[in-house]
């Protein structure tokens, strides 16, 4: 198994118009093969970071860099190695789960062989095989997450970013969707979701907490809770916004 892809952030600085600031000096760390979470409140600037990474932004200072080992890597030369899912609706609602599968493979240039083992182990991985004629439109909320998961998964990336994956997911399903991401970090694929659901922090191997465009913290989840003392991380922003509050 080759070296997975590892992404530094930089001193990142983003500003949309006269007043609002996104990102103001982010420097972050993304390990290869792990699965990270991006965790902060609306506004945080989760979002950004994710399409700054993706190039589908430009950032007005600091640098991203993508490393595999200790080789530098040029963008344009793994951009077809990362999938992203983004929060909003993307899937066409009129297509079955099946015919999604297929439309991708296509669209990814996979063989037949490839796409029957791929999209086999995916259907069974989030029991959706019994439902492949159903069409997207006609999918419940969690069904429909799984489906665009499997759709960015089908081509085996080396990094996939996911944008509030599980935002008004019901529980059964968020359960299987994690299931299906700590699968995916343990084939060395670099996993970054985002999402508001503080519970969710200590699901990943490391997080990076974010709130109005600053870095707060990053490490695995157990030593930034034992480091600040608190049980959970609604407690750790709590704790945060009570200092902030006392320092103006």
């Amino acid at each position: 198994m080759s070296d997975g892809i590892k992404i530094n952030v930089d001193n990142i600085c983003k500003k949309f118009g006269d007043n609002v600031i996104a990102l103001d000096n982010v420097s972050l760390n993304f390990d290869a093969g792990a699965l990270h979470g991006v965790i902060g409140p609306a506004g945080a600037g989760k979002t950004t970071l994710l399409r700054l990474i993706l190039q589908l932004l430009d950032q007005d200072s600091g640098t991203i860099t993508f490393l595999r080992g200790n080789t530098v890597l040029e963008f344009n030369n793994i951009k077809n190695t990362i999938a992203y899912m983004p929060e909003q609706q993307s899937l066409y609602a009129d297509l079955s789960i099946k015919e999604h599968l297929e439309f991708f493979s296509t669209m990814y240039g996979l063989s037949n062989e490839q796409y029957t083992t791929k999209s086999k182990s995916l259907l069974e991985m989030t029991r959706l095989d019994k439902f492949q004629d159903r069409q997207a439109g006609k999918l419940s909320g969690g069904m429909y997450k799984k489906l665009g998961l499997m759709c960015a998964l089908l081509r085996s990336p080396d990094v996939i970013l996911l944008d509030e994956p599980t935002n008004g997911v019901d529980p059964i399903s968020r359960r299987e969707f994690w299931e299906i991401l700590n699968d995916a970090a343990s084939q060395n694929i670099t996993v970054i979701m985002t999402t508001a659901y503080m519970d969710e922090a200590e699901r990943c191997e490391y997080v990076h907490l974010m709130e109005d465009g600053h870095v707060l913290a990053e490490g695995e989840p157990r030593e930034l809770l034992s480091a600040e003392n608190v049980d959970n991380f609604d407690e750790f922003f709590i704790k945060r916004w009570n200092c902030n509050e006392v320092s103006i």
